[in-house]
């Protein structure tokens, strides 16, 4: 039952870093600036951020086959979209499509675990749910780079098309809301009114605001180098494309260990959230002020082992849900989760036109096979701009709310 939505899921993450290996091919076929690049990828976070809260309401009220079978055909029809599209605004319109069927596939994955299996199993199913992500993370830089060298950037849209489009009909055919026996009424939708009252008090509360914020800047900068980083290599390093985001993979490859021991370590060993938060972040941003500073002057393996050392702090983020979660009424831990995470989203959707401009600022009119070609500087100033909002983030974690891993909201507020 898990598995289907799962690998609905999958996809969904594989969309979410797939601009990255395609920036010269639209380039190419619609002459493109980076950025038009840039919010060609910010289309996807604006559909997610945007349905992210309605995507919960709906798997509660209609169930996860009918709401993930849904999206995962809307996404299909995306990616459809965008293998055929004529025009800039066709693959826009594609590439929102995705980011609107993509909202539900997590959602659903967890509600799968919350209604098929015993509570017990509920974290590692979180857990291993996530890690689908970075799989499908990974998926979407070798694994469909060589697709794409394959049989071109269309024709592998089109594929992971049909493939999404298998996994949403199985989850029609297959996956079922509720084990047999179990009672209908213990998932009927919450009314509009304690939705719009609980997302108020939310909202309302300003401890929720730090977690946001730092995910917005993290996520931000972490965006924009899932974009930018196979370009980067093969402008700079006269990679292919396959071995660009063999070496950009490296980044997802160490999130696959950093997630789940950043969250294991703050729940059993440190007993901590902001101060590993912190600490990481810190790391975090030396990290991209060096790739800032020696952007074009590192050897391959240099540039390898940064990409890999963010993906090992990078795991701080993992404690953005559980500290928004504990400065909140436990009653509105959903809510609380589901607005810190937007924060994220909408980081990456405002900012990457932003970045895509910044490096078109700095192109020199160089162009390669009607893509165009960057130089080391302008690289540099994109991942200044990447590198500042990893510092505001880290200047943030320290306004966030020590919760040592339990609910204080009582202590926040007082009767």
């Amino acid at each position: 039952m898990w598995g289907i939505p799962a690998f609905v899921f999958f996809f969904a993450f594989l969309h979410r870093v797939a601009p990255g290996v395609i920036v010269k091919d639209v380039m190419q076929a619609f002459h493109a600036s980076a950025e038009i690049v840039g919010f060609l990828s910010a289309m996807y976070f604006y559909a997610y951020a945007g349905f992210m809260i309605p995507a919960g309401l709906l798997i509660d009220g209609l169930g996860v086959r009918r709401v993930v079978a849904t999206g995962g055909a809307v996404m299909a029809l995306g990616s459809l979209a965008m293998g055929l599209a004529p025009s800039q605004g066709a693959l826009m319109t594609g590439r929102f499509l995705v980011g609107t069927g993509a909202t539900v596939t997590f959602i659903g994955c967890l509600k799968i675990a919350a209604d098929w299996f015993p509570p017990s199993h509920f974290g590692t199913l979180s857990a291993v749910s996530a890690t689908v992500g970075v799989l499908g993370a990974l998926g979407g830089t070798a694994p469909l780079a060589a697709l794409v060298a394959l049989v071109g950037w269309r024709s592998a849209f089109v594929v992971i098309a049909a493939l999404t489009f298998a996994g949403a009909v199985a989850c029609y055919a297959v996956v079922r809301d509720r084990p047999p026996g179990a009672c209908a009424l213990a998932t009927a939708p919450p009314s509009l009114g304690p939705v719009l009252r609980g997302m108020l008090g939310v909202l309302g509360n300003r401890h929720t605001w730090p977690p946001f914020l730092v995910f917005f800047f993290f996520y931000a900068a972490w965006g924009n180098l899932t974009l930018w980083a196979v370009p980067f290599l093969r402008d700079i390093y006269g990679l292919r494309t396959t071995t660009a985001a063999a070496y950009a993979s490296a980044v997802s490859f160490a999130l696959l260990f950093s997630a789940p021991l950043t969250g294991y370590l703050s729940d059993r060993v440190l007993q901590r959230r902001k101060l590993p938060y912190t600490v990481l972040s810190g790391c975090l941003f030396v990290l991209w002020a060096v790739l800032t500073l020696t952007a074009g002057a590192l050897p391959l393996v240099g540039v390898a082992a940064l990409l890999f050392g963010m993906g090992m702090v990078g795991g701080a983020f993992v404690l953005t849900w559980p500290i928004a979660r504990e400065v909140n009424p436990p009653a509105l831990a959903g809510t609380a989760v589901a607005i810190s995470n937007m924060g994220g989203f909408v980081g990456a959707a405002i900012t990457q036109g932003y970045v895509g401009r910044v490096l078109d600022a700095g192109w020199t009119g160089v162009m390669a096979d009607g893509a165009r070609v960057y130089p080391a500087a302008a690289y540099a100033g994109a991942f200044r701009v990447c590198a500042l909002f990893v510092l505001i983030g880290t200047g943030l974690t320290l306004f966030l709310r020590e919760t040592r891993g339990r609910n204080i909201y009582e202590e926040l507020h007082p009767r």
